[in-house]
Parts: C-alpha cells; structure tokens; sequence
C-alpha cells in the first residue's frame, strides 16, 4: 500500500475555485488513479485535508500508486510525496504506543418502529465525540490512554487525546440544496492492542463516509 501527500495550491484560486465541496475532493481521488477508472474499477481509497503550519494537504492511501501529475491537479507543482506503507504495517507490534491523528464522521444510529434501519444522526457535543472514539477503540484494536497531568482534576487521569477540529464541510451542490457531513479530527496516543484488527483500521478506515475524506488514520510512533 502507498500513502500519498500532495500540498493544496490554496493560493492558486484558478485551481481550486472547483473544490467547493466534498464530492469535488472524492473526484480529484479517484481521477488520479486512471487505470481504476477505466476498467471500471471503485476501489476504496481512504482520504482526508490536513491544515498544519498554515498549509492545506491532500492525504491518500491506496493499494497501487497514484499519477503524480493527476494528483498535482491541484496541488503546488513538485508537491507529491508517495510512501509505501506496508513497512509501517509489518513494523506494528502489541503493546505498542504510536501517536495517532484521525478524521471522522461521528455517528450514532437510532432505531424507528417498523422500519428496518435506523436513522443515522452526527454526535453534536464533544462530550460524545469524544467517547464515539473511546466505544470504537478495542474493536478496532486499540486502546486510548489515560495520563495523569498537572491540569486534570485532583490529579486525576485523562484521556491521552483531543479533539482537533470541527467543521460541517459541505457534501455535494445540488440545486438549492447544501447537505454538510461533521468532520472531526482527533489527535493524541494509543497503544496497539490486537495487531490484525489494528491494521484493518489503518487500512480501511473508522466510521461512516469513508468516500468523503473520513476514516483514515494515520500514525507514528510517540516522540
């Protein structure tokens, strides 16, 4: 697998004017791997937007490599980067603590008389943001770790991460319509706790929406 990173020419307006939504970003993916495309193939490629340091980046992983110059549609010319992956995959062990940042779309599913599936509704509060994240760790094979730090109350444990941000991108243009999906983006640590349900959660991504940047997690290990 690869991981690809392309920094968004944000400055360059007549090369982004187009990504206005989400569906725009989802588009810019899955052009860049034309070979896909053509044999009509729609595979999953987990994405998200980073802001750091006051630059805006394209994240992609995917099994095969992307076209550089596709990916660079809007991208800063001779800003891809592609890594392959699968190092980081073999290299994870039990026990281990990595730093982790994450993109999702928290949810929760609630169940109507008669009707077979429920409606799914964003989690509004950070409180339930936060614990989304906290009832997916151990099935998705990690743990979320407490530390005791001078700001937790009468030295009491806290959780190890945060919520980064929260937005209401919106999805696609329809006439006189705008739906917005919650993104939220957490950062912090955890400890691997089954090797095998771990990877599928790199690989395959957490939560709902996954076509629209959300999902993907991406980790290093702790400094």
């Amino acid at each position: 697998m690869y991981l690809s990173r392309v920094e968004i020419d944000s400055k360059n307006r007549s090369k982004t004017k187009d990504l206005a939504h989400l569906g725009a970003y989802h588009n810019w993916v899955e052009q860049s791997f034309p070979g896909e495309v053509e044999a009509g193939q729609r595979k999953r490629h987990l994405w998200r937007v980073d802001q750091l340091a006051g630059k805006c980046y394209l994240l992609v992983l995917s099994e095969k490599k992307p076209v550089i110059t596709l990916l660079e549609r809007y991208g800063v010319p001779g800003a891809v980067m592609i890594k392959s992956y699968d190092h980081l995959l073999e290299s994870i062990e039990v026990g281990q603590v990595l730093q982790f940042r994450l993109t999702a779309n928290p949810t929760r599913t609630v169940s109507e008389p008669g009707q077979s599936q429920g409606r799914v509704f964003p989690h509004i509060t950070l409180e339930n943001q936060q614990n989304w994240l906290i009832d997916r760790a151990e099935k998705s094979g990690f743990q979320l770790i407490k530390q005791t730090t001078v700001n937790g109350p009468d030295g009491e444990p806290t959780w190890a991460f945060k919520i980064v941000g929260r937005e209401w991108p919106v999805l696609h243009r329809k006439a006189g319509k705008s739906p917005r999906l919650s993104r939220v983006t957490f950062e912090g640590l955890l400890r691997v706790s089954d090797v095998e349900r771990f990877k599928q959660t790199l690989t395959k991504g957490i939560g709902r929406e996954k076509a629209f940047g959300m999902g993907l997690m991406t980790v290093i290990p702790e400094a």
